[in-house]
C-alpha cells in the first residue's frame, strides 16, 4: 500500500546487512517478525540481504520458513530487500517465489515523503547537533561492533 503519512519502520524493525552481519541477527529479526505480537504494525525489514554471506543466508531460509510452518500467524510483515543485479545472491534464489517489484516512484515522491518523516519537531534540537560538522543534518548513522551500547 502506498501511504503517505505511514512513519518509517522503527530501530527495532530494521537490519541493515553486511558480510559481516550474523546469524542470531537474522534470526532475532525473523522471529520479531513471526512471533505472537509482531501484528502490532511493524513492517520487520531486511535492508542489503543480498549482502549476507551463504551461511548466513541458507540460515534465514531455514529459521523464516520453519518458523511460518509453526507460527499460526498468518498477516506478518516482513520485507527483504534485494539488489536486483546481485545474480549470486542466495537470498534472491531461496525467496524467488515472493518476489516483488519496488512500485515506480519518482525521485521527487520519494524525497518528498522522507523530507516529511525525517522533521525534527519545531523547538528540539536534531540529534545531529551532537556532531560538530559545519552543514546540520536530521539523521545520522552511528555504527558499533558491539550491538545494544547504548545508541
Amino acid at each position: 500500500r502506498h501511504a503517505e503519512t505511514a512513519p518509517l519502520p522503527s530501530y527495532d524493525e530494521v537490519l541493515v546487512c553486511s558480510p559481516d552481519t550474523g546469524e542470531e541477527e537474522v534470526e532475532l529479526l525473523v522471529r520479531r517478525a513471526l512471533s505472537p505480537g509482531s501484528q502490532d504494525q511493524k513492517i520487520y525489514c531486511l535492508l542489503g540481504a543480498d549482502k549476507l554471506v551463504y551461511k548466513v543466508s541458507k540460515q534465514l531460509e531455514s529459521h523464516f520458513f520453519r518458523l511460518v510452518q509453526s507460527s499460526s500467524i498468518s498477516n506478518y510483515r516482513f520485507l527483504i530487500f534485494c539488489n536486483a543485479k546481485a545474480d549470486n545472491s542466495y537470498v534472491i534464489t531461496a525467496f524467488d517465489a515472493y518476489k516483488v517489484t519496488f512500485p515506480d516512484c519518482s525521485k521527487t515522491e520519494i524525497q518528498t515523503y522522507l523530507k516529511t518523516q525525517l522533521q525534527v519537531p519545531s523547538g528540539t534540537a536534531p540529534a545531529a547537533l551532537a556532531f560538530e560538522e559545519p552543514h546540520q543534518q536530521n539523521v545520522k548513522f552511528v555504527f558499533s561492533e558491539r550491538a545494544g551500547m547504548g545508541k
